[in-house]
């Protein structure tokens, strides 16, 4: 297998709410964010979505993400994200995640069964007026096995 560059996706939550539930062994939350941002790369254009993440106890956001890239071009793309927002370091939180996109527009049909990764951040605001976030998407390209 070899990682092709997809896109590089900019965003912030402009907005949230988060439910937090206490029990016996300790306390979760459930958040729910909307997302705006830009993408460059293969897919250039502006971004809107919805992140659900359960958060776990010890900081570690597991995201559940889907939305649509509007490119460029004309075309929509869907996709969904998964994985995991890690709670360091601070300032600069780690994210991983893997990604699926669909699309009808012949231009990006390939994606519909292409497996993507992604490296990112959230970075706090100096002003700790909220997050920014960014992630690097690359395409899980298949190649035969050795042997």
């Amino acid at each position: 297998m070899r990682l092709e560059p997809l896109y590089s996706v900019s965003f912030t939550y402009p907005e949230g709410w988060s439910v937090e539930l206490r029990g016996e062994y300790g306390a979760e939350w459930q958040d729910l964010y909307i997302a705006e941002g830009t993408c460059s790369g293969r897919l250039a254009g502006r971004m809107r979505g919805a992140n659900h993440p359960r958060r776990r106890a010890d900081g570690t956001y597991c995201p559940d993400f889907q939305g649509v890239i509007e490119t460029q071009d004309g075309a929509q793309v869907m996709f969904d994200w998964r994985g995991y927002g890690r709670a360091y370091p601070a300032g600069r939180r780690q994210i991983v995640v893997t990604g699926i996109h669909l699309s009808e527009d012949e231009r990006y049909r390939w994606l519909n069964d292409s497996v993507s990764v992604g490296t990112g951040e959230v970075r706090s605001r100096p002003d700790d007026d909220g997050v920014d976030l960014v992630i690097e998407f690359a395409e899980l390209v298949w190649e035969p096995l050795d042997g």
